[in-house]
């Protein structure tokens, strides 16, 4: 079954609701890729306004007339009144626009509340991921940031292959458990090579489903919808906040569109200077940093609440023991599953946000006590595990993943680096092999590269703590480098995946004299997080 979209180019109103490597069996394995391989081949403008087409020096080429003549016919969102909702319509490749069906793209609008003649213009967000939805995030922002939600139009946007735009389907969550199933830490034959087997099938899956819509899916393609939208909106110029994967799309649309963009703010920054590939290789790294500098200190402070150890080293060893009791018995609540790698998981999910440290802490105390937990803990406890990842999600982040730059395609070298990242750095590092293997077998050539340098932009703020476990430091000051003339603002002692709005004054002071003020850092500079004093 494939996806399909809509031709009609007029959108209509939509209200979207570490050991060494162990022995694996080659023969096996070859066989099994073989048979893979053969799979695979197998707002502040009248609705009415008319789009602006001028092209400025530096741009890509214009959309053609036939999307730029489109009307955005607001209405007011199915889940979310406080946004007005609408769709438009944008090539599939926009590199041959006109070739195959359209896509539906749907955005919205949180009209700015303050008196219009102190209006700033309008301030475009997108979701990270990738595989987020944006549609609804401009009413979040306008609450956080009221002051930022008076001065400018916001504007979302679900990017193509997500949420209520035309999107990518790969498997079922049936499907998709078994994805997810086993001990990813288990280094046997066996194991790896139904690890390689299952993210094989995922990416013929993927292929099978929605093959005419997956090669379309990259950062590339969705800056340039960003521009059709700006278009439409009537709008010469765009402001632009974008969190985790998010910086990665502005980073693009400035450096295709530079002459679009008024200003912008890149929060916990993908490491867009170089592949996908380098800057996944560096997150179980990042992630294990969190979880043992961050997380588990802060646990053992708190041993008379949740009893699990009152030293690093304890909780450390109460986590280990845990996870092997998973491995050997895991917990089986309706149609899910819970063993290692969703213990792994749910302590990925959460350690994105100190705020967040007291639910896992609760998550494990009751994992403690199973069999006398009350059936509706239990059940809320198992929507927990089923909320970080979706097939819907990653049927998004691999297409975009795989597809934006190349991958090593050699399986034995991902099977190598699994057991070596397993070792080394276990909670993120233990699905090395799973994940890498998708792209390693992805049927699309991947995307033409889109080099970031900062050429013709004006100052672009940038932000990241030093422990960040998703976007971590250390991939940000390479993005900061390629993107000349940019800001960073490093967040010391905090581990928080996106910095605004958020409690920091000192980053919500920065952040909003550059969106309101227009004054721009003079240089990089540090803000201290709250909690360190």
């Amino acid at each position: 079954m494939t996806n399909t979209a809509s031709t009609n180019p007029a959108p209509t109103a939509t209200a979207p609701a570490r050991t060494a490597p162990a022995a694996t069996r080659p023969r096996t394995r070859r066989a099994a890729l073989a048979m893979a391989a053969a799979v695979l081949t197998g707002l502040a403008v009248p609705a009415t306004a008319s789009a602006d087409t001028a092209r400025d020096p530096g741009d890509a080429d214009p959309a053609p007339a036939r999307y730029t003549h489109q009307t955005l016919n607001w209405q007011p969102c199915a889940t979310q009144p406080a946004l007005d909702c609408a769709t438009m319509s944008a090539p599939r490749d926009w590199h041959h626009p006109g070739v195959g069906a359209d896509l539906t793209i749907a955005v919205s609008r949180h009209k700015a509340t303050a008196d219009p003649a102190k209006r700033k213009g309008t301030l475009l967000m997108a979701a990270g991921g990738p595989g987020g939805s944006g549609l609804l995030r401009p009413a979040g922002l306008a609450t956080a940031a009221p002051a930022v939600g008076a001065a400018y139009d916001i504007v979302g946007f679900d990017q193509r292959g997500v949420g209520a735009s035309t999107k990518a389907v790969c498997q079922t969550p049936e499907e998709f458990q078994e994805f997810l199933a086993g001990d990813y830490r288990d280094q046997s034959p066996a194991a790896v090579d139904h690890v390689i087997a299952e993210s094989t099938k995922l990416a013929a899956d993927c292929q099978e489903r929605s093959g005419d819509l997956i090669p379309y899916l990259t950062t590339e393609q969705t800056a340039h919808d960003i521009d059709l939208f700006r278009s439409l909106l009537g709008e010469r110029k765009l402001s632009y906040y974008g969190p985790s994967y998010a910086t990665m799309i502005g980073a693009y649309y400035g450096t295709l569109f530079p002459h679009r963009v008024e200003r912008m703010v890149l929060d916990s920054n993908i490491g867009f200077d170089g592949t996908w590939e380098k800057f996944q290789l560096g997150q179980p790294m990042s992630f294990q940093r969190r979880f043992d500098e961050d997380f588990v200190p802060w646990l053992a402070t708190q041993d008379a609440t949740y009893h699990w150890g009152t030293t690093p080293e304890q909780v450390r060893a109460h986590w280990e023991q845990r996870r092997a009791a998973l491995h050997d018995s895991p917990i089986v609540e309706g149609s899910l599953t819970i063993g290692p790698n969703q213990l792994d998981n749910i302590a990925i999910s959460a350690i994105y946000s100190a705020s967040h440290f007291p639910d896992l802490a609760r998550l494990l105390a009751v994992l403690d006590n199973w069999q006398t937990t009350d059936a509706a803990t239990r059940a809320a406890v198992a929507t927990m595990f089923n909320s970080y990842l979706s097939p819907d999600f990653l049927a998004e982040y691999f297409s975009v993943t795989c597809n934006d730059t190349a991958w090593t395609r050699d399986m034995d070298t991902w099977v190598r680096l699994g057991a070596e990242n397993t070792a080394r750095w276990p909670l993120v590092g233990a699905r090395t092999l799973a994940f890498s293997a998708v792209c390693a077998a992805w049927p699309v050539a991947p995307a033409p590269k889109v080099k970031v340098t900062g050429a013709h932009l004006p100052t672009t703020l940038m932000l990241n703590s030093v422990h960040d476990p998703a976007t971590y430091y250390e991939a940000a000051l390479g993005a900061h480098r390629a993107l000349r003339g940019s800001k960073l603002v490093t967040v010391t002692g905090n581990g928080d995946h996106g910095q605004y709005p958020g409690p920091n004054s000192c980053v919500t002071d920065v952040v909003e004299r550059y969106l309101l003020d227009d004054k721009a850092p003079a240089h990089d500079l540090t803000c201290a997080s709250p909690q360190a004093g």
